[in-house]
């Protein structure tokens, strides 16, 4: 690893969880754009869906057995610590800005959070001219009709000023506080002083995470069948 100024490349930000980081993202990007062109391009919308609910449940798979930084128990903090944080304050070997530091977290809680809840409408929905969720068949029409509502009005919404939050403060971050916050997401590495615990990211890790990611995926394919 490269020291420069008493610094040294650590690597936070594991491969697995750099690769869902950048997957949802473009899947979220993407069905924004296939809703609003609507038509033929609700094929993709679903499908696009689809791998954000993949990539929702791999995540929180990942929270629990991934590499250090991208564990749950690394960026859910208590609300004590939030404020600590506020005011400027840490402890020793609490390392809060390592990966996602308290402010951070909650806005990755909150996107994971109103993401899982818009796949969960999409699942049920119904809009009445082309478009029905493969779950819609179990919920009454009532339950189908209000997830539709959410789903293209109050859910979509939120996700998108929750990303749009999200890009605000990377964009704060780098022209204020000069701190790059994008790199670490490519390359995995940051440039930390002390000794700060690296994420493991070797070839048993990915391989973990490729079976959690295939077993994801056959979740998905179980669920959506379940419409016939």
């Amino acid at each position: 690893m490269a020291e420069t100024n008493n610094t040294r490349a650590v690597r936070v930000w594991d491969l697995p969880t750099r690769a869902f980081h950048w997957i949802l993202a473009t899947s979220i990007v993407g069905s924004v754009i296939t809703a609003n062109i609507g038509g033929a391009a609700m094929v993709w919308h679903f499908r696009l869906g689809y791998l954000a609910f993949g990539l929702i449940v791999f995540r929180l798979l990942w929270g629990l057995v991934g590499g250090r930084w991208s564990r749950f128990a690394s960026f859910v903090y208590a609300p004590g610590t939030v404020l600590r944080y506020l005011r400027g304050e840490s402890r020793p070997g609490e390392h809060l800005d390592v990966g996602h530091n308290p402010l951070g977290a909650l806005s990755v809680l909150a996107l994971l959070g109103f993401i899982a809840v818009q796949v969960a409408s999409g699942l049920v929905a119904d809009d009445e001219i082309a478009n029905v969720g493969p779950l819609n068949r179990f919920v009454t029409t009532d339950v189908g009709l209000a997830a539709t509502g959410w789903h293209k009005e109050w859910g979509a919404n939120i996700i998108i000023a929750l990303v749009v939050l999200h890009v605000a403060a990377i964009l704060y971050y780098l022209l204020r506080k000069k701190t790059n916050l994008i790199g670490p997401m490519l390359s995995g590495d940051k440039q930390l002083a002390g000794e700060v615990p690296p994420a493991a990211d070797g070839a048993a890790q990915r391989a973990l995470a490729l079976v959690l990611a295939l077993a994801s995926g056959a979740l998905v394919a179980w669920v959506v069948s379940l419409g016939g």
